[in-house]
């Protein structure tokens, strides 16, 4: 019995310790990367690069110029089944979460331990991939990882959730030069948001992993 109180003290002991210097590290990082973190601010009213759209007398698309499709939308004009989808597949804890997902960043870490330091896909919740749409690049590097989860702390201070989600709805490629689910639904499908089909809503929100793959177009069976 006195082994055994040793060694659960002994184990508490360590458990400590590490718990400590995670502390540690994770405040020697913020402190040395802090002063070159983004400033988030401009986001609130950040304008979405958009191509001359010309239309006829009865609004209907005559021409579009420009190298991207893009037809910006506010939040609230996105259906509820779109953004369902989109957060089943991407987030799904996203309003409940303060801009990571811990438990998928340890199971990210996990993976990249397992596969000897090799970097991994996973673990990015949607404020991760506007910090990293936004402001980074995409180079897989450590230190770009801490940046983009200390920028997405700041992101979720100076905005609300719909406020970054409008972000990502808005900014995300969903292949064949389409940027953000307006321009996606109208290549597509020929279609607005609020005349999409809920199988349609679902094929838009499996196009954010890998667009210029899995797209209605290129992989219609994968969809």
């Amino acid at each position: 019995m006195l082994i055994f109180k040793r060694l659960l003290r002994w184990a508490l002991l360590l458990a400590f310790s590490g718990l400590l210097l995670a502390v540690i590290a994770v405040g020697v990082a913020y402190w040395l990367i802090a002063p070159r973190l983004p400033s988030v601010a401009d986001l609130k009213d950040y304008h979405m690069q958009v191509p001359l759209r010309v239309l006829s007398a009865d609004g209907k698309l005559i021409a579009s110029f420009g190298e991207t499709r893009r037809i910006p939308v506010h939040i609230e004009n996105v259906p509820a089944r779109l953004k369902n989808a989109v957060l089943a597949a991407e987030d799904a804890d996203f309003y409940h979460h303060s801009g990571i997902d811990v438990e998928g960043t340890l199971r990210a870490a996990f993976k990249v331990v397992m596969a000897g330091g090799a970097k991994t896909q996973g673990g990015s919740t949607i404020t991760q991939q506007v910090a990293r749409n936004f402001f980074l690049s995409p180079q897989k590097t450590y230190t770009r990882k801490l940046t983009e989860i200390f920028t997405s702390f700041r992101i979720e201070k100076e905005l609300s959730k719909d406020q970054i989600l409008e972000l990502y709805l808005n900014k995300m490629f969903l292949g064949h030069r389409s940027y953000g689910v307006a321009a996606a639904a109208e290549y597509y499908y020929g279609k607005t948001l609020g005349q999409l089909s809920v199988a349609e809503c679902a094929a838009i929100a499996s196009t954010f992993q890998l667009p210029s793959a899995v797209n209605p177009i290129n992989s219609p069976k994968r969809l």
